[in-house]
């Protein structure tokens, strides 16, 4: 009797989590999280995720100022610097939206399983980031034949200084077809108001072995 209470918990919890984790949420979690940088949040990753079904359009995409298209990198360069520009940069000058950007490296917001499981069984305090407004833009690498991105950031600033970790992975796929989609979006509140918008057609660039 005295082990009942704790199973009879970790039912409901795996059934809560069997509940949270449906059909609605699988494209969701089918790909890893993407890395965090500047003010972005998981919150406004999933904003983005749920608008995955809208037609897409490119109308106010930003411009990829590098990698620029075909560009070569090789295994032996140090990790490049990307940048781009966007027409939604200007809608953070529009009266009562501005929001302070939590400066830093990219960091990460993956939770397991388990840790999602002990956090509900045994709570603990838990800091959450107040909604963002802003623009936001959401950069994937993809490899030819891999269906999820195998390197990705989720910024509101317009570079990427790729990390090293993201960096080895896209080392590692060199000699595949590789190319870059950068999705971005305005939000207010972690709501859309602008977008998304997505390249009408990904940036490809190359990887080549160690000159």
């Amino acid at each position: 009797m005295k082990t009942s209470l704790p199973w009879s918990i970790t039912a409901v919890a795996l059934l809560a989590l069997s509940a949270c984790n449906g059909d609605d949420d699988t494209e969701a979690t089918a790909c890893d999280e993407p890395l965090y940088a500047g003010g972005a949040t998981d919150e406004a990753w999933r904003t983005l995720v749920d608008a995955r079904n809208q037609p897409q359009d490119s109308s106010r995409a930003v411009t990829l100022v590098s990698p620029g298209s075909g560009q070569s990198y090789f295994t032996d360069q140090a990790a490049p610097l990307w940048q781009w520009t966007s027409p939604l940069r200007a809608s953070r000058e529009r009266p009562g939206r501005m929001v302070p950007s939590l400066e830093g490296h990219p960091r990460e917001s993956k939770r397991s399983v388990l840790a999602w499981l002990g956090n509900w069984v045994l709570p603990t305090a838990e800091a959450h980031l107040p909604p963002y407004t802003g623009d936001l833009y959401w950069v994937k690498v993809y490899a030819q034949g891999s269906e999820c991105p195998i390197a990705q950031v989720l910024t509101t600033e317009l570079q990427w200084q790729l990390d090293d970790g993201s960096w080895r992975t896209v080392k590692d796929a060199a000699g595949k077809a590789l190319s870059v989609q950068v999705e971005s979006a305005y939000l207010v509140q972690n709501r859309i108001t602008e977008g998304p918008y997505t390249l009408g057609t990904p940036v490809p660039f190359s990887m080549g072995m160690a000159r």
